[in-house]
């Protein structure tokens, strides 16, 4: 089969190469897909330049999560079969973006059926987190006012269309005109271009004065450090990711003088600790795409030879929306 590989560690154009390697055998816990698609995420790119927490060893696949076809699975596998279609997170070095992948079966659940499968690929790790960092971790309530830095991105378009299903109000933030539209397509009520607007001055007149709920940053650094001035008494702040490249220090006496909570967020961590919420948040996203609520947008369809590619301007943030390999 053809798959994408990473020798060495550097930047995904540099180091990514489209080799022809023998299909891998699934261990007793896995799966075997033929891969349909894989969506496209900014952890993808750190793993290519070794600056993600997991670092397999050298070769391996990336790609994180997918859409595919259950081929064969290991002998403890119960409750999926040769034939189903599939979403999951791919068991590196066996990852995504080859023809076919690995997922481990504790993480692989049925597609939901009113998604196509780059849809599919991308509903995964993008609005498990969201979900599990709106709902267990901030407690959004409907009516309250809803911040979403990089609006338009991976984690942060799938906080957007979730917040809006909470019923919350939702400003989102982006870098640019694009990304405004897409930002706005999802859902959002007040969108901010941050290149053009200043965020805080928008959500302090917005809320007259109160500030936002709940602030959603995978961003970090000086973004952050912003957020903390249109934040509302007794208001969340959400440490998604630090996608900006500086993981700032956060002054805890301003937190306690505003009266507002730093919330951080591992979702993989439920994967070992709570493995039966991260099945329940499943079947709460297919049920949100049943009603039409939820629909990650997929503004970029990869063939596999462009994946190295599409990963770079991924990396450089020049994209929006989500991007996916389709086979």
């Amino acid at each position: 089969m053809k798959a994408w590989r990473v020798g060495v560690l550097g930047e995904p154009r540099d180091v990514m190469s489209l080799d022809e390697v023998a299909i891998p055998t699934p261990g007793a816990t896995q799966v075997l897909v033929r891969v349909l698609a894989a969506a496209a995420n900014f952890p993808d790119v750190l793993i290519c330049r070794g600056e993600y927490q997991m670092k397999p060893d050298l070769p391996f696949t990336p790609g994180f999560e997918v859409c595919g076809e259950v081929i064969a699975h290991g002998a403890q596998v119960e409750g999926l079969a040769v034939g189903d279609r599939v979403i999951g997170l791919c068991a590196l070095p066996a990852g995504g973006y080859a023809e076919y992948a690995l997922t481990d079966a504790a993480s692989t659940f049925p597609a939901p059926p009113a998604l196509n499968d780059a849809e599919a690929a991308a509903l995964f790790i993008g609005y498990q987190t969201g979900w599990f960092a709106l709902h267990r971790r901030a407690h959004l309530q409907a009516g309250e006012t809803l911040l979403v830095h990089a609006a338009a991105g991976g984690v942060g378009s799938a906080a957007v269309q979730l917040g809006k299903a909470a019923g919350a109000r939702v400003i989102g933030v982006v870098g640019n005109a694009q990304k405004a539209l897409v930002a706005r397509e999802l859902g959002a009520d007040i969108v901010i271009d941050r290149s053009s607007e200043d965020f805080v001055d928008i959500v302090k007149t917005a809320t007259n004065g109160r500030g936002a709920d709940v602030i959603f940053d995978p961003v970090g650094g000086d973004t952050y450090q912003r957020s903390t001035k249109c934040i509302a008494f007794e208001g969340r702040i959400l440490l998604i990711g630090f996608a900006g490249g500086q993981i700032q220090s956060a002054p805890l006496n301003h937190a306690l003088i505003k009266n507002y909570s730093i919330v951080g967020l591992h979702w993989g961590l439920y994967l070992e600790k709570d493995p039966a919420s991260i099945r329940a948040c499943h079947d709460e996203l297919t049920r949100l795409t049943d009603i039409g609520v939820v629909r990650p947008l997929v503004t970029e369809r990869l063939a596999l030879a462009d994946v190295a590619d599409g990963l770079q301007r991924l990396g450089a943030g020049s994209t929006a929306g989500r991007l996916a390999y389709v086979s």
